[in-house]
């Protein structure tokens, strides 16, 4: 019999991990007489299951080729952090796009797919949420009409307005009875970023559809401050059960199992996410539309940023555009959308689930280099001229008034390069295009913002 107190030091040199479970554990063989062999048969029996990530990377199949040394560059990264991505524990597959590029190591790459079993993993989907794009063809009415019209409509930068902040009461109980999304925070969010875009590439575009000549609108944002939220919250969550589960799993691609209380809530929380962002959209299309005294001829949307469920399996699609009608229940034509850049036409794709593409195409038209990195290409270049160089022919305008030159064309990869590997790896097949008129966006807003005034201010004395 072992009469001497056993102390969680002597449980480590027995070769266990310390854990919550150690306390019970203690407890029960100090007040038990256990004989060796009977104290590593309780230990044993007690002890956390963990799993433990792959020791090699899941396969992932790469719809996307390099065609110069930056492209290269960029590929290499790609592949580093998928790799990273495809050792966690509940990877089936994956892919990437030809838009694919890093995000931060170890992160899913924009432009990367992966299929987990079981599990919601809330990184993958980042804090914006339901990422998508919305469509309206408003028929024969000009494109300068409809963009003066939306600039006075839409809003763009950081903070909400007051509006548009009637959140449909049905909408607003669900939101109370999810116990992810029931803070004041988020319902104030709900309300008062309704009829808002953010920043970054987030866009409103003006078209003509190329086969029918008709005037088209695109909005491009995701669900705002109600999803950045949700997504903290996830994340949170989600360490929880890493290390409970799975403590070797990187922190960044920890997850929340769909088969517990919290990962349905999560997933009813999302579908929540999805509802108010489609809402968004709808609610700037109709107030442009009110204003112009004009038809809607017809309208669709997709998501490009979000996790789809298909029976036990969770598609986390990191700027991906679904295909498969069985990713998007509402869709009733099976037509996506996939921007590239200002310059070039908003692609109208369709296409099939293959074993490449698991069902999914190419989101936009992605980055080789950062924002960063690509500003300082220009060097000493006054902004305006890359501006008139970048928009020429086109009506471009930046909601602040300040232009961000990492939002213009020679930001992005090549839209030729993109639609060649779309058409060489099966992708989709494009079925119309809405040709470019103008756009807005935000553009550089922080530049004004009160906090970098008084830091100029300050740095000027």
């Amino acid at each position: 019999m072992i009469n001497k107190m056993i102390t969680g030091n002597k449980l480590i040199q027995l070769g266990y991990k310390p854990g919550k479970w150690f306390r019970d554990a203690l407890v029960y063989v100090n007040n038990n007489d256990l004989n060796k062999e009977e104290l590593v048969s309780y230990l044993e029996s007690v002890k956390p299951r963990y799993i433990e990530p792959f020791k090699q990377a899941i396969s992932f199949i790469e719809n996307i080729e390099a065609e110069s040394s930056e492209e290269f560059e960029n590929l290499v990264s790609v592949r580093r952090d998928m790799k990273s991505v495809m050792i966690t524990p509940t990877v089936v597959t994956g892919a990437v796009m030809p838009d694919a590029c890093p995000v931060s190591k170890g992160h899913i790459p924009v432009g990367g797919i992966v299929v987990t079993k079981n599990a919601i993993h809330p990184a993958m989907h980042s804090a914006d949420i339901c990422c998508s794009v919305m469509m309206s063809n408003l028929g024969s009415i000009k494109p300068q009409k409809v963009l003066n019209m939306a600039l006075w409509t839409t809003h763009f930068g950081g903070g909400g307005r007051d509006d548009f902040s009637n959140l449909p009461k049905d909408l607003e109980e669900k939101l109370y009875e999810n116990s992810f999304l029931n803070s004041d925070y988020s319902i104030r969010t709900a309300k008062s970023h309704l009829g808002t875009q953010g920043d970054g590439n987030h866009f409103l575009f003006v078209g003509k559809s190329k086969l029918s000549g008709d005037t088209i609108i695109v909005t491009h944002h995701g669900s705002r401050g109600l999803g950045a939220n949700l997504y903290k919250s996830g994340m949170k969550m989600a360490y929880y059960f890493r290390n409970e589960l799975s403590p070797e799993t990187k922190e960044v691609n920890s997850w929340i199992p769909f088969d517990t209380d919290e990962g349905k809530s999560y997933w009813e929380a999302l579908q929540l996410i999805r509802v108010w962002t489609k809402l968004n959209h709808t609610i700037i299309h109709d107030a442009i539309i009110h204003k112009l005294k004009g038809d809607l001829k017809d309208r669709f949307w997709n998501e490009h940023n979000f996790v789809f469920k298909k029976d036990d399996l969770f598609y986390h699609a990191k700027g991906a555009t679904p295909l498969s009608n069985d990713f998007v229940p509402d869709s009733e034509n099976g037509l996506r959308l996939i921007p590239l850049n200002m310059s070039q036409p908003v692609l109208i794709v369709k296409g099939e689930t293959t074993e490449r593409n698991l069902g999914f195409a190419p989101h936009g038209a992605g980055r080789n280099v950062s924002r960063g990195q690509h500003k300082r290409s220009f060097g000493d270049k006054p902004i305006h001229e890359i501006f008139a160089e970048e928009t020429k022919g086109l009506d471009v305008r930046f909601f602040s008034g300040n232009i961000d030159v990492s939002e213009l064309p020679s930001a992005y990869k090549s839209a030729n390069q993109v639609r060649a590997q779309m058409e060489k790896f099966g992708l989709g097949q494009v079925v119309d295009e809405i040709e470019p008129y103008g756009c807005i966006m935000a553009g550089d807003w922080m530049q004004d913002a009160p906090w970098m005034k008084k830091k100029i201010n300050k740095n000027t004395l």
